[in-house]
């Protein structure tokens, strides 16, 4: 498995040959004089790190007996930039990126205007005119966080026909209005799509689909609380309104609920997926900090 990013070996870098198999960060901390997890973390982030001379940001990369790894002196400055829209990982067959609130993942039958899929179309087209890409999950334009898109048709049916099977660990987190009363829990309900919103109820109508959100509650502070959910469904605005179904709605979400907006945003962040690949089968791990604006929001104020 390659990350399908532009080919070249810059000037002052530092070269190793592999001689057993490892893990892309653990072989750097070892290459590298023993550095730390941190450092070896941000010459990944800053994709200085090429394996068999292609930029490689995967830390659990799997290397083998032959290949080569550069860490070069400077960052790449030929590689994707957007300021809605972060490439985490690349390949021959998915791309995994970090999305900004605000950004569309894909277009709908009412609104055309540019979104997550156009920005990455444009991307891949510079390599190769033809090449595509197919959406496999999408978020909410207002919620954040990790998504994954496919490169072929085939990888997308893949990826949806075994999506539960696949995706491993999948969660978010929120700031809610109120002090949540439980510590942890699990919201239950059946989802019914009305186009300009989703109908939740607690019984089997014939129309809604089962629909479960596990939570914990990290932090109350301010007349919020900070929570962290795991989707064992994944519908269309499943933890928005299993939220507001236990009157504790996400800060921003006026739509269901929420009558205040500090951040100007809302509150919600996919900042974890993790999934056996479609193609190689190796486990991918990704993970994104939570949103600085949330952490401010639990800062306790003084009285």
């Amino acid at each position: 498995m390659r990350n399908n990013m532009p080919r070249s070996t810059p000037p002052a870098n530092t070269q190793f040959t592999v001689g057993e198999t490892a893990e892309l960060m653990a072989f750097l901390m070892k290459a590298l004089d023993g550095i730390s997890r941190t450092r070896a973390k941000n010459l990944l982030t800053n994709r200085v790190v090429l394996v068999d001379n292609v930029i490689t940001t995967q830390y659990n990369f799997q290397l083998n007996p032959g290949m080569t790894v550069t860490v070069c002196r400077n960052r790449h400055n030929h590689e994707f930039h957007n300021p809605m829209l972060k490439i985490v990982y690349e390949d021959d067959y998915i791309i995994v990126v970090e999305k900004k609130e605000g950004l569309l993942s894909v277009a709908t039958d009412h609104v055309k205007e540019r979104t997550a899929q156009h920005i990455l179309q444009e991307y891949v087209k510079l390599q190769n005119r033809r090449n595509r890409i197919f959406v496999v999950h999408r978020l909410d334009r207002d919620t954040s966080g990790l998504m994954m898109y496919a490169k072929d048709e085939q990888t997308q049916n893949h990826l949806r026909d075994n999506w539960h099977e696949l995706v491993t660990d999948r969660r978010y987190v929120a700031v809610v209005q109120g002090d949540m009363e439980e510590e942890a829990g699990t919201i239950r309900s059946f989802l019914t799509d009305r186009k300009l919103y989703v109908a939740s109820k607690e019984y089997d109508d014939g129309e809604g689909k089962l629909s479960i959100t596990h939570f914990r509650t990290i932090k109350r502070a301010n007349g919020l609380s900070l929570l962290e959910l795991n989707l064992e469904t994944g519908r269309k605005n499943q933890i928005r309104v299993h939220l507001s179904d236990k009157r504790h709605p996400i800060v921003g979400d006026e739509r269901y609920g929420s009558n205040i907006n500090p951040i100007g945003r809302l509150a919600l962040h996919a900042f974890k997926l993790c999934f056996t690949h479609p193609v190689t089968h190796q486990q991918l791990e990704f993970e994104t900090p939570y949103p600085t604006l949330f952490k401010k929001l639990m800062l306790k104020q003084r009285q």
